[in-house]
C-alpha cells in the first residue's frame, strides 16, 4: 500500500494561502527550495486539486527556460515535469506534463491509488486534501511553517468528524525561521 503525505507551506496562523490566494509570504530559501525539489524527485505520484494544479502548471513547465533560471530552478522544473501527477477537477478539461485528469469521486480514486503498487504519494491543495483528511486517507503530514501571520485565507486543516492522533517523526529548521514538522498518523 502506498503512503500518502499532505505536504505544504503554512503560515504560523494555519493558512496555506493568504486572502486572494496570495502565496508571496512563502518564498523559500535555497535550502528549503532544495528540500522541496528532493521531495518532488522522491514522489511516486503527486495528487493535485484544481487550484494548486493551475498555480503549478502555469509556472513550472517553462520555468527552466526563463531568463535567469538558476540551476536549482532548472532541476526542480525538470523533476516536476517528469513526476507522475493526477489532477482532480470537475472543471479542468485538459492536463499535460505526465498528468492524468480525474473528474469523478476523489476519495474513491485516492483509495484505489493507495492500494496500488508504487512509490509514495503527495497530496496538495486545500479542498482535495480536506476530502482525504476526512476520509482518513492521509498517512503523514509534512508542515513547513513560515514565521508569518496572514490573518485569513485558505486553511491547512479542515473540520473533522473525529480526532486524528499523530506521532512526531521529524523536525528541521530552515533559514529565516522556517520549521518543518513531520507527523505520521497513528493507526
Amino acid at each position: 500500500m502506498r503512503n500518502l503525505t499532505f505536504a505544504m507551506n503554512m503560515s504560523l496562523d494555519g493558512y496555506i494561502a493568504a486572502p486572494g490566494d496570495d502565496l508571496g509570504w512563502s518564498e523559500p530559501s535555497d535550502e528549503l527550495f532544495q528540500w522541496w525539489s528532493d521531495r518532488v524527485d522522491a514522489t511516486g505520484l503527486a495528487l493535485y486539486g484544481r487550484k494548486l494544479w493551475e498555480t503549478m502548471s502555469s509556472h513550472w513547465p517553462t520555468a527552466d527556460k526563463q531568463p535567469g533560471a538558476t540551476p536549482a530552478t532548472i532541476e526542480y522544473a525538470d523533476r516536476w515535469r517528469d513526476m507522475p501527477k493526477v489532477v482532480f477537477s470537475s472543471t479542468t478539461c485538459t492536463v499535460d506534463w505526465n498528468t492524468r485528469l480525474v473528474t469523478g469521486d476523489a476519495v474513491t480514486e485516492i483509495t484505489r491509488l493507495k492500494a496500488d503498487d508504487g512509490g509514495p504519494m503527495d497530496i496538495g491543495g486545500a479542498t482535495l486534501a480536506a476530502a482525504a483528511m476526512r476520509a482518513g486517507l492521509i498517512d503523514e503530514y509534512a508542515i513547513v511553517t513560515h514565521p508569518v501571520l496572514v490573518g485569513g485565507g485558505t486553511p491547512f486543516f479542515t473540520a473533522l468528524d473525529n480526532w486524528v492522533h499523530l506521532t512526531l517523526v521529524e523536525t528541521r529548521t530552515f533559514p529565516d525561521g522556517v520549521v518543518l514538522t513531520r507527523y505520521e498518523t497513528k493507526r
